[in-house]
C-alpha cells in the first residue's frame, strides 16, 4: 500500500539524522510494548507481515503523529480487536473488562529465548526455476496494491541490475492478507543514483533493493 510509512526518498521529509550513541530503547514502555507485540503473536495467529499492515495502514495524520513504539502498540490494538481477543472499552479503560478469550497458543517465559534466537526463517522450497539472474537489466513495476508490500515507491518504474538471487521466500504481499505464504524468488537489485534521483544525484551513488519477482519485469 501508499502510505506514510514508505518515506524513502520523499523530499519534504528532509535527511535523516541519526541520534549519537541512541539506546535501544527510550523508556520503559517500549521495551514492554515490544515484548508484548511479540508475545501475542503465539495466540493471536498472526504472521510477521500482517503485524507489518496493522502498523502501516493508518492515516498519514495518525502515523506521522505517533512515535515508532506507539506504532507497534497501536498496530498490535488493531489485531486484537479484530480477532477479538480484546474489546474497545477495554483499549479505553487500559485494563481488562471482560472474560478471557482462549487461545490456542502462549508464549510462556521459559520458551521466549528459544523463540528469540530461532526466529522465522522465510526461504522455501523453489516451486520453479529464477526468471533472473545476476547481471539481469529489470524495471520495478508501478504498482500500487492495496495492501502491504515490500517494494518502495521511490524504486517504482526505474531500471536497476540484478546484483544477486537469494532463493525463493515467502511473498509478503500475499501472507499479510492471510491468501498463503505464495513462496517467490526474491532478489537484490542494484540502481544508479542517478536512475533514481536524476542529475542531481551523486554521481557515486547506487542503491540496492532486495525485491521480490513479481515486483520486477525485463528492462
Amino acid at each position: 500500500m501508499d502510505g506514510a510509512h514508505d518515506m524513502g526518498g520523499v523530499k519534504w521529509l528532509g535527511p535523516v539524522v541519526p541520534e549519537p550513541n541512541e539506546p535501544m530503547f527510550h523508556a520503559e514502555w517500549e521495551r514492554r510494548a515490544f515484548a508484548i507485540t511479540l508475545a501475542m503473536g503465539m495466540p493471536g495467529g498472526w504472521n510477521i507481515d500482517m503485524s507489518r499492515f496493522a502498523r502501516e495502514d493508518r492515516p498519514p495524520e495518525d502515523y506521522l503523529s505517533k512515535s515508532y513504539y506507539q506504532i507497534w502498540l497501536a498496530g498490535l490494538e488493531r489485531l486484537m480487536l479484530e480477532r477479538e481477543l480484546i474489546a474497545s472499552d477495554e483499549i479505553e479503560a487500559g485494563r481488562p473488562l471482560h472474560p478471557t478469550k482462549p487461545v490456542a497458543r502462549t508464549l510462556t517465559p521459559d520458551g521466549v529465548a528459544g523463540m528469540l534466537h530461532r526466529g522465522g526463517p522465510t526461504e522455501r522450497e523453489a516451486t520453479g526455476p529464477a526468471r533472473f539472474a545476476a547481471g539481469d537489466r529489470v524495471r520495478a513495476k508501478m504498482i500500487h496494491p492495496p495492501t502491504h508490500t515490500r517494494l518502495p515507491r521511490y524504486v517504482r518504474g526505474h531500471v536497476g541490475i540484478i546484483e544477486r538471487v537469494l532463493g525463493c521466500h515467502v511473498f509478503p504481499d500475499s501472507n499479510a492478507t492471510g491468501a498463503g505464504e505464495n513462496p517467490q524468488w526474491l532478489y537484490t537489485v542494484t540502481f544508479d543514483g542517478a536512475e533514481l534521483w536524476g542529475e542531481t544525484s551523486d554521481p557515486n551513488l547506487k542503491v540496492s533493493v532486495d525485491a521480490w519477482e513479481p515486483y520486477l519485469e525485463r528492462a
